[in-house]
């Protein structure tokens, strides 16, 4: 089976290196074109310079940034991929553009899968992602020696557009928990207590979570290095917030969120970890 890859940031270029030690990868593209050009050196794979590259490919997999990204990416790879080929998004985005790509590639003959995952760069990097896949399951299967290379858990959750609906629960319990841990540790540091000894403890009951133990210790000295931006997370929410709003339920969790990443973004910290959010947690309401 060869694989091509395309969104080489800091979660796809660990995915990427994944699929080649599984002996799958045969390109891999980017909109920057020297980081195709850095991991197909280092890895002895091609690096794509148009959609073309991939006309070989069985499976194409996609992790970009934006839903435009998505459209544009599968829209190329339509005129050049195979009848019968695969295409696996790992990107977030609406479930319609999920729906409207399915369409764009079956009109070729192409499979289409929406595969949104979660796990952190941390999943990325041991390949222990949750991956939360949409579409049909005879495509899922094709795609599945791919998608294994990379995950720690592989559900099918139903039709196209049903990997971004999971996708899009996954963003609000995330949302809240940040939340919730960064609130609760700028209160910590408020009191006075010792992170050395608050951080375990939480840890061992109810509170503890994986965002507590990935995230407490480094917020807590004010170390925002990105395995996942803030930026990124507010379009998420975005996306979500738009979900939700539609499905008719309430929407406060989203809808804080929603206005605390914008304001951290404001504050120039759209390319800093999530768990920035303790930056404002630590200050006083309004």
């Amino acid at each position: 089976m060869k694989t091509g890859f395309i969104g080489l940031g800091a979660m796809g270029a660990p995915m990427a290196r994944h699929l080649h030690a599984a002996g799958l990868l045969a390109v891999v593209g980017n909109r920057t074109q020297s980081k195709a050009d850095a991991l197909a050196a280092e890895l002895g794979v091609r690096a794509a310079r148009s959609a073309d590259n991939f006309a070989d490919c069985d499976v194409v997999a996609m992790c970009v940034s934006l839903d435009a990204d998505v459209l544009e990416n599968a829209t190329a790879l339509a005129s050049v991929l195979r009848k019968g080929a695969v295409v696996v998004d790992h990107s977030t985005v609406s479930v319609q553009t999920a729906q409207r790509v399915a369409a764009l590639l079956a009109a070729e003959g192409i499979g289409f899968i929406d595969a949104p995952v979660s796990g952190g760069v941390e999943g990325a990097r041991n390949g222990k992602l949750s991956v939360m896949a949409g579409g049909d399951a005879d495509v899922l299967e094709q795609a599945r020696p791919v998608l294994q290379a990379y995950a720690a858990r592989l559900a099918h959750m139903g039709d196209t557009g049903a990997g971004q609906a999971t996708k899009a629960v996954n963003q609000v319990l995330v949302a809240g928990i940040n939340e919730a841990v960064c609130e609760g540790l700028a209160l910590g540091e408020k009191l006075g207590l010792d992170p050395e000894r608050l951080l375990p403890t939480l840890m061992a009951g109810a509170a503890g979570n994986w965002f507590l133990d990935k995230r407490g210790e480094t917020m807590l000295r004010d170390a925002f290095a990105p395995g996942f931006k803030s930026a990124h997370m507010l379009k998420d929410l975005r996306i979500v917030q738009g979900i939700a709003r539609g499905a008719g339920i309430r929407t406060a969790v989203i809808d804080q969120a929603v206005a605390d990443y914008n304001e951290l973004l404001e504050r120039g910290h759209g390319e800093s970890d999530t768990s920035a959010l303790i930056v404002l947690k630590r200050q006083p309401q309004g």
